[in-house]
């Protein structure tokens, strides 16, 4: 096995969450990955608001959903 040492700090590692000095790699990367979808999330919020999709009801994206389905079935 081989040993990866990472510097971050202390703020990062509060922000984490992270208790023990020593991780698995997996749980290096589930860390990484959630701040990644987390930080994903927020710009996909932040788009949403600025194209007006954020006022969407649920009502409305279905329909959205059924009209490129009904599209999509036109074009074969």
């Amino acid at each position: 096995m081989k040993t990866l040492s990472i510097a971050i700090s202390d703020v990062e590692y509060s922000k984490f969450g992270i208790t023990n000095n020593i991780l698995s790699f997996s749980d290096f990367v589930d860390m990484v990955s959630r701040e990644l979808m987390k930080k994903n999330l927020e710009a996909a919020v932040l788009s949403a608001e600025k194209n007006g999709l954020s006022s969407m009801t649920m009502d409305d994206i279905t329909a959205e959903v059924q009209a490129v389905r009904n599209n999509a079935k036109g074009n074969n």
